[in-house]
């Protein structure tokens, strides 16, 4: 699974590689304020935003334990965010549209809330794409993975809807229909490890 706020901190420490000696580094931060003085404040607005308040709490605490201050941590919905229209210039999301409600409304949420030109990229489980690998993977899935649930964190349902989740979840040529319907353009997807995984992607144009 992607923690919340894992994906932002990926994506922070990307760019500080992609635009090494140009970004605020901690000696550049004001003296006047201890509490930032080991931070790594950022040149560009970075939104996390989770239905899970308790969620945000863990990534708050990852992220100061990391030392990223700056970051916004929204509790909102994906099928009605609290952010205006054209506001962000890529829009992210891992493992967690599967479980909206609403494909379509979160999909226009996302496309509402993004720029002209801007970027909607979501890694999401898909649908094995060979025959052999997606019999393993069924069986693993299924007969293996709520064990270790009920093994591991005493939790067999919670593990046992994560793989049903998976199975109801449309395959990418749908998905990547879905992403268009909404508006998105140029829209794309690649599978990852037999299609256990796809990241989509698309803009708004």
């Amino acid at each position: 699974m992607s923690p919340t706020g894992d994906i932002a901190f990926r994506f922070i420490k990307h760019i500080e590689q992609a635009n090494r000696g140009r970004t605020v580094v901690p000696s550049e931060v004001s003296e006047s304020d201890p509490g930032e003085k080991d931070s790594l404040r950022l040149p560009y607005e970075v939104v996390v935003c989770d239905i899970s308040q308790g969620m945000l709490d863990v990534g708050q605490k990852r992220a100061a334990a990391l030392g990223y201050s700056g970051l916004s941590w929204i509790c909102g919905d994906a099928q009605k965010l609290p952010f205006p229209d054209d506001h962000f210039d890529c829009y992210t999301i891992a493992f967690g549209i599967r479980n909206v409600v609403d494909l379509e409304k979160a999909l226009n949420e996302a496309y509402r809330v993004l720029k002209p030109g801007g970027r909607f990229v979501c890694l999401e489980f898909s649908e094995v794409t060979n025959p052999a690998v997606r019999w393993m993977y069924d069986r693993y899935s299924f007969g293996v993975i709520p064990v270790m649930g009920q093994v591991v964190a005493g939790d067999w349902k919670s593990y046992q809807y994560l793989v049903e989740s998976i199975r109801k979840f449309p395959d990418q040529e749908t998905f990547k229909e879905m992403i268009e319907d909404a508006g998105f353009r140029r829209v794309t997807y690649e599978n990852l490890t037999f299609g256990v995984t796809a990241i989509h992607s698309g803009f708004k144009i």
